[in-house]
């Protein structure tokens, strides 16, 4: 074990515990500790949207594609950075007018029952549950690296961390451990791409001369067609990433933290320049490590290139630099997979235990006790299959993720706030039609299905790898068709105009109490 990595990663838990400490002291109220009352400021919540988002697989994942794949690797980024602006445009200002504590309160306040509420909780269960598997797994793959940890205890401390953040601190604890998270991600990242590009002197055309000398790609390394077969693949994948984050849950309910509309503008325009500014440096970070260290080196030390950020800090800093990169790589772990407990945990204290169980009648002490309870509990689940997972390839569930926000969320959320004519049978016809969908041609894929690497030795009945571009349109299909087959009777839009103004200006119409900005 390296004394140095210990220390590292040592520092950083107790950080973060700290913090944890001094948040629990605020976490009594379900205000404070669903959505932080609404203290965060906008830039504040623009840190921790882009510790929310950039996971263990952008920082680790992106580098490492960009080295074996070139640009094909860095289209990666392109897509996650424009998804922000479909939030910022579509949905950012209504859910933040039309929420209150989670994505549940959006979508009822214009459709309130009961079963509405239920699928959307279970809807946020999956898809944080799927995305918290790999964060898990890669946790465990690398302490296990760095400090020769078993698997199982590396996962098992992450998982632990974790929960322990959510259950004493709520999402005041988790806002801050991500604000720490990206503060420490763009100061390492920047030195170390500047290191990078001191090697070469500053000049650019010999760093890419070099990158071309060492790479079996060559010159065609800076152009497209080594990682996607056939552009319907690469367009399909492009279309998941873009819409997928305005329907991821976790992301949603950081958007209810700030106390007005310009605070959420500010947020995202924080967030965006923020994310954007990374994945350019992730961009020298992975041609660095090709042009340094090589791609035989690189596929030596791991196929799928995730060790390419940490290989280059060592080669360019020694063990030092490769601990610090180590720790914000452990950090960005805990980060990430803290909002995804938070968003899990809301959705079962404040959309199952108290509007479905409880019928909104539970008391502030009772939600808190359930919240701790799920946490405890999600990441109990996430932990134990995370522990199974070891020698399985779960790549694909970061994929997945996408494809199930963008294929049934999403276009529940966008006609909840835009058409007039959209009903309940139609938001549960979308939302489920849009989630079958995803996992069946995830199923039928290559992911699954394939004769050398898949979990099923047999050729795949669907050949995308990526089928967003079929599932996204099957859950708007669902969505609309639910609608106008609706009965007349249970078609009334009489009260979508009310709806509509408070979704759009936080006004409520005469004889509602008050309005949100």
């Amino acid at each position: 074990m390296n004394p140095t990595y210990f220390l590292f990663l040592i520092y950083i838990i107790v950080c973060t515990l700290i913090i944890t400490y001094w948040a629990a002291k605020r976490s009594k109220t379900t205000n404070w500790f669903y959505v932080a009352s609404g203290r965060l400021t906008g830039f504040q919540n623009g840190l921790a949207i882009a510790g929310d988002f950039i996971s263990a697989a952008s920082f680790l994942g992106i580098a490492g594609m960009i080295a074996l794949q070139g640009y094909d690797g860095f289209l990666y980024s392109i897509g996650f950075l424009d998804s922000y602006l479909v939030v910022l445009y579509l949905v950012a200002e209504p859910v933040h007018r039309l929420g209150k504590y989670s994505l549940g309160d959006v979508i009822c306040s214009r459709f309130p029952t009961r079963k509405i509420r239920l699928l959307i909780a279970v809807s946020t269960f999956m898809i944080s549950i799927l995305y918290m598997i790999p964060q898990l797994v890669a946790s465990g793959f690398l302490l296990r690296l760095l400090l020769d940890i078993d698997y199982s205890v590396s996962v098992i401390v992450i998982g632990g961390l974790m929960t322990i953040y959510v259950v004493l601190g709520g999402m005041i604890a988790t806002s801050w451990v991500q604000i720490v998270k990206t503060v420490l991600l763009m100061s390492g990242t920047f030195l170390l791409t500047l290191i990078t590009l001191s090697y070469f002197d500053w000049n650019l055309a010999g760093f890419i001369s070099r990158v071309e000398t060492n790479t079996p790609l060559g010159k065609s390394f800076f152009f497209h067609g080594h990682l996607f077969d056939h552009p319907v693949e690469l367009f399909s994948q492009q279309l998941a990433l873009i819409l997928g984050t305005a329907g991821l849950p976790h992301i949603l309910i950081r958007l209810l933290t700030v106390r007005n509309t310009f605070e959420v503008r500010r947020s995202l325009i924080s967030s965006t320049w923020i994310i954007g500014i990374f994945y350019l440096m992730a961009l020298i970070l992975g041609l660095g490590a090709v042009a340094l260290l090589g791609y035989d080196v690189l596929m030596a030390a791991d196929p799928t290139g995730n060790l390419a950020a940490p290989l280059l800090a060592k080669a360019v800093g020694g063990d030092f630099l490769l601990a610090f990169v180590a720790a914000i790589a452990f950090t960005t772990i805990i980060a990430v997979v803290a909002g995804l407990v938070i968003s899990s945990t809301t959705a079962f204290s404040h959309d199952i235990f108290h509007h479905i169980l409880k019928k909104g009648k539970s008391t502030e002490k009772e939600q808190l006790r359930a919240a701790r309870f799920s946490a405890l509990v999600i990441g109990l689940i996430s932990t134990l299959f995370s522990l199974r997972l070891e020698t399985i390839n779960v790549t694909f569930l970061v994929s997945i993720t996408f494809i199930v926000a963008a294929s049934s969320i999403f276009p529940v959320l966008v006609l909840t706030i835009y058409w007039k004519r959209f009903t309940e049978a139609g938001a549960i016809i979308g939302l489920l039609s849009g989630l079958a969908a995803s996992i069946l041609f995830v199923a039928l894929g290559p992911h699954i299905m394939d004769p050398d690497e898949g979990w099923i030795a047999r050729e795949s009945v669907f050949s995308l790898y990526n089928p967003g571009i079929v599932t996204i349109p099957i859950g708007f299909l669902g969505a609309w068709l639910g609608s106008i087959f609706t009965p007349k009777l249970f078609r009334s839009t009489s009260g979508f105009k009310r709806f509509f103004i408070r979704a759009q200006t936080g006004m409520a119409s005469r004889g509602e109490e008050k309005w949100k900005a």
